[in-house]
């Protein structure tokens, strides 16, 4: 089998002999290519040649925002029969799509499993989401979230590596000193539906949990999944007292259907929807900041890709 390995060489779990580990087992299996990712979008451009090369199967060593861009090369044009298996290596510091596959978080062991499921020939097609058109593994989001991550990956570029401290403390300050908690910029459209408008902020998901903070999952949307449509996390109100309580629901113990609330709306298994906003807004894209938006159409697209796990 002809792969390509996709090392992100900042990825922040892994190092340079747990490199070499990892490739020497890999290639024992494998006719493998190694490719290290040296700026924003290299992953990208890595995965569409190894797809236009015809290659079998591309692993990537790094996190969530790697494999983001690895899907996206892979998926330029599309789904179509003649795209690369995906293998994902977690070396990132939350690994969000790769511990919801079930991936163990550690590298040598997620290399394990990676030669195990492909010896026993174990393939699973998954849904993915597209968000106009950039693809997402496990979630987009619009508003405070987004903002929010923005924040910590401005200081990861400064030389601040992120941890779930600085995400909590970025989120309290955006909360409290920078969100427009009166003036709620996004609406909802759906197909046969009326627009829901006054929302604050939108998570979508594509499956569950949306983080992690450390260990603990943060599950707005419990019942999204990989073989579902598209689930939506909105609030239509940024009270402290209230946004306490969604606090403690989103890090407890998941409800069916997820937490309520009268600020919460929530959607389940939707093949499509468009979240507009009054302004430009901050845009993310599994947990990577995309810029600002005032528009995005969200598509659930089944049996996408297929993954080695």
């Amino acid at each position: 089998m002809r792969a390509l390995l996709v090392v992100n060489p900042r990825a922040t779990t892994t190092s340079t002999r747990s490199h070499e580990v990892l490739v020497a087992a890999l290639d024992s299996d494998l006719k493998l290519e190694v490719e290290h990712t040296t700026r924003r979008g290299h992953a990208t451009e890595l995965a569409r040649q190894a797809r236009l090369d015809g290659l079998d199967l591309v692993v990537v060593l790094g996190g969530d925002g790697t494999v983001n861009e690895a899907v996206n090369g892979l998926l330029e044009e599309g789904p179509h029969g003649s795209v690369p298996h995906l293998a994902v290596v977690p070396g990132g510091g939350t690994n969000v799509f790769a511990r919801a596959l079930g991936i163990p978080t550690d590298p040598i062991d997620a290399t394990g499993a990676v030669l195990a499921a492909l010896r026993s020939d174990h393939r699973r097609p998954i849904n993915l989401g597209r968000a106009d058109d950039r693809w997402f593994t496990f979630c987009a989001g619009l508003g405070l979230d987004a903002e929010v991550v923005a924040t910590v990956e401005d200081r990861r570029e400064h030389g601040t590596h992120p941890t779930p401290a600085r995400f909590v403390r970025a989120a309290v300050r955006e909360f409290f000193t920078r969100t427009d908690r009166r003036h709620p910029p996004l609406a909802l459209h759906r197909p046969g539906h009326p627009a829901e408008d006054r929302l604050h902020l939108a998570i979508v998901a594509n499956s569950n949990p949306w983080t992690y903070l450390g260990r603990r999952p943060v599950r707005p949307t419990p019942d999204a999944s990989f073989d579902a449509g598209l689930d939506l996390y909105a609030l239509r109100r940024l009270g402290t007292l209230g946004t306490l309580r969604q606090v403690r629901q989103l890090l407890g113990s998941p409800r069916p259907g997820g937490p309520r609330g009268r600020q919460v709306l929530g959607l389940h298994d939707e093949p499509s929807f468009t979240v507009s906003a009054e302004r430009p807004v901050a845009f993310q894209v599994d947990g990577e900041p995309v810029g600002t938006r005032t528009s995005v159409t969200f598509h659930s697209e089944p049996r996408a890709l297929t993954v080695v796990c």
